[in-house]
């Protein structure tokens, strides 16, 4: 199974094209996420999370959609 994605991308990303964003999973790592999608780039797989000992640690990785002039992103399952 795989899936197509495309977003109507009017500019370049205001970073790197795929990001992972990584933290202690609280509202500022919420924010974090909330944030990239909100800048236009999409979710990109599941949410990770591991224990450090001492607290837990989340990320996420987000995608920059592809330009409408480009090839759209397959995404398929590992």
């Amino acid at each position: 199974m795989s899936e197509q994605l495309s977003h109507p991308a009017t500019a370049g990303p205001p970073g790197h094209r795929y990001r992972l964003l990584t933290g202690p999973d609280d509202a500022a790592f919420c924010e974090r996420v909330s944030a990239a999608l909100a800048e236009g780039y999409l979710l990109h797989g599941s949410p990770s999370v591991t224990f450090d000992g001492s607290r837990v640690i989340a990320a996420q990785a987000v995608l920059w959609p592809s330009d409408p002039e480009s090839p759209t992103v397959e995404v398929r399952p590992l």
